[in-house]
């Protein structure tokens, strides 16, 4: 079973703090992404999260039910799980900050600015382009399965 208030607890707190803590040059397992790319790439995630950014849903509305109990169940994503195209490019962009704890800062900021959010805005639901109109509980989830996934491909996590 899912103990949402750990879940929500690794996400707001203490995924952040692990990756302020790493060096920017530890090594991926697996992928393409750099660790400055990929903080970069969670502070995109969040932003989505929180409405900042938007990309259109590519999964097929009947499929999203098979999307969410996958979301609320305890399996991890794969390795080298791809994003869609749309989204994610084949070709990591090119890091956008001058330095690691930049990125680290503006991340921290977007997960702030998440909580934030939902905080103020309690009944709000915004689009995930594969998992649909998610709420706040659902996006810790996504989340936590999310960061627990890139912090496992820099050896940060189990």
């Amino acid at each position: 079973m899912i103990n949402f208030s750990e879940k929500e607890q690794f996400v707001i707190h203490q995924a952040t703090a692990l990756l302020k803590n790493a060096a920017p040059e530890t090594p991926a397992r697996w992928g393409k992404m750099n660790l400055m790319q990929t903080v970069e790439h969670l502070t995109d995630f969040f932003d989505v999260s929180s409405g900042k950014l938007s990309f259109p849903l590519v999964t097929p509305e009947d499929q999203l039910p098979k999307f969410k109990a996958f979301l609320r169940s305890d399996i991890p994503f794969r390795e080298n799980t791809k994003a869609p195209a749309n989204v994610v490019s084949e070709t990591p962009a090119p890091a956008r900050s001058a330095r690691y704890e930049d990125a680290v800062l503006q991340l921290q900021q977007s997960v702030r600015d998440f909580e934030l959010q939902f905080k103020n805005h309690p009944e709000t639901e915004t689009v995930h382009p594969v998992f649909g109109a998610l709420h706040y509980e659902d996006w810790i989830l996504l989340h936590a399965k999310h960061l627990q996934h890139h912090l496992k491909q820099f050896g940060l996590a189990d």
